[in-house]
């Protein structure tokens, strides 16, 4: 399927109704520019699993002057006027964080009121949560998986476990406490911390008048709006190889971030969506722990480390770095159903020649196309590249794809003939009028 998307004037009308934006590596692609970018042209944006582990950074250009927003909650849609962001049942919601970055917003000038709605079924991430998070981690070692510690896991645990607090418990708060208090003691039974649990309780009372006018039964909006022909943008959350069943696991999040998981986490059916969008870095990174076949040695990362300022933006951590695997990406075209890709940050290799792609993966010396299912096979995958001649103009400011120099264009084409997917989004700066559309 080829888009051929020329402006930002065709956006919706050739991507549909309901679209959805999903990282195609190990996180850290770039969703949040995609997302800010299409949202003007949508009517709701939604996220549909995941929590303020994720980090979507978005630069806006005012009076001559850039605005860094970082949201780890918010749908990144909330900077757009007369848009309704939602925070799905498959999100988990950690409030103190939600107001963080409502506070935030009101001190850059921008008003959340009637542009938010979070699910009463979407549970609720607890204090306790990211102390269990720590300590299970610290007591795996050698094995550590690299989480970001924000309690993530244990709350996605609960929920499993059927023993979670969903954000609708709050308004039934004798109904509530109750929970609170009986699995906050079940916790600290085993984990052997200490918490204040009636502190804790009454900073939720007191938070009611504030998260109340925000919770609705989100599944039925959505799908009431879609009936009145009203458009959806699905914001995904981390990337397709941190995927719970389909990442490279054990060094994986704790929720479905393929494109199964807008359906389950938002109460959407699968016959709806319209169009997946795949994000791409034109390199390849990953934060934390786990396999990362092409991964360069640490000098050589530190370049793209550098001028692709490869920080977490939850973490801060910096991230590995390496060159662009085909592999992985291919494999999120299978599992997503890709019907397009937005390669990011093309600019940051600038100035490097050659540049490496990785095409294939051999194990135990034969060739093999698929991800490895083992961590054992990842440690014997002997990667195979192609290289290409790079370039050293500056294309920051190339609006068109024709306007690239010639190896930048021959680049894009090669990986999209390698992942056998329309590259029709090339991102060739951090602000929104630096996207080519293709």
């Amino acid at each position: 399927m080829t888009l051929s998307i020329k402006n930002e004037a065709e956006l919706t009308e050739k991507l549909g109704q309901v679209i959805y934006i999903a990282g195609s590596q190990w996180g850290d692609e770039g969703k949040g520019k995609l997302v800010d970018i299409l949202s003007q042209h949508y009517d709701i944006i939604a996220r549909c699993a995941g929590g303020a582990n994720a980090g979507h950074t978005i630069v806006v250009k005012e009076g001559g002057e850039s605005k860094k927003f970082v949201f780890h909650l918010m749908p990144s849609g909330v900077l757009h006027e007369g848009k309704m962001c939602v925070i799905g049942n498959g999100a988990v919601v950690e409030i103190p964080t939600l107001f963080e970055e409502i506070s935030m917003l009101k001190e850059k000038g921008v008003n959340i009121h009637g542009k938010l709605k979070i699910s009463d079924r979407a549970h609720l991430l607890l204090s306790y949560h990211k102390t269990i998070d720590g300590i299970q981690e610290d007591r795996k070692g050698d094995s550590k998986v690299g989480t970001t510690k924000r309690g993530i896991g244990p709350c996605y645990t609960d929920k499993a476990s059927r023993i979670g607090i969903r954000v609708g418990d709050l308004l039934d708060f004798d109904h509530f406490a109750e929970k609170f208090r009986a699995n906050a003691e079940r916790h600290m039974k085993v984990y052997g911390f200490e918490l204040d649990i009636e502190q804790e309780i009454n900073y939720y009372k007191d938070a009611i008048e504030s998260i109340e006018p925000f919770i609705d039964n989100t599944a039925k909006y959505i799908n009431e709006s879609y009936k009145e022909g009203k458009t959806v943008l699905a914001e995904g959350a981390q990337g397709t190889h941190l995927d719970i069943d389909h990442g490279t696991y054990p060094y994986v999040t704790s929720s479905n971030t393929t494109s199964g998981g807008v359906s389950t986490g938002l109460g959407i059916g699968p016959n709806k969506i319209t169009n997946v969008i795949g994000i791409m870095k034109a390199y390849t990174t990953r934060v934390g722990e786990g396999p990362f076949p092409s991964e360069l040695p640490l000098k050589e990362a530190e370049m793209l480390r550098e001028q692709g300022a490869e920080y977490g933006a939850t973490t801060g951590r910096p991230r590995r770095c390496g060159w662009l695997d085909t592999i992985v990406v291919k494999e999120a075209v299978m599992l997503n159903g890709l019907t397009s890709i937005n390669m990011t940050k093309l600019d940051v290799l600038t100035g490097i020649t050659p540049i490496k792609v990785a095409v294939g993966y051999k194990l135990n010396g034969e060739k093999t196309d698929y991800i490895p299912f083992s961590l054992k096979d990842f440690e014997n995958v002997e990667v195979e590249y192609i290289e290409m001649e790079g370039w050293t103009e500056d294309i920051s400011k190339a609006k068109t794809f024709e306007e690239l120099p010639e190896n930048a264009k021959a680049y894009v084409k090669k990986v999209e003939e390698l992942v056998e997917t329309p590259i029709n989004f090339i991102g060739v700066g951090v602000h929104r009028d630096e996207m080519i559309y293709r």
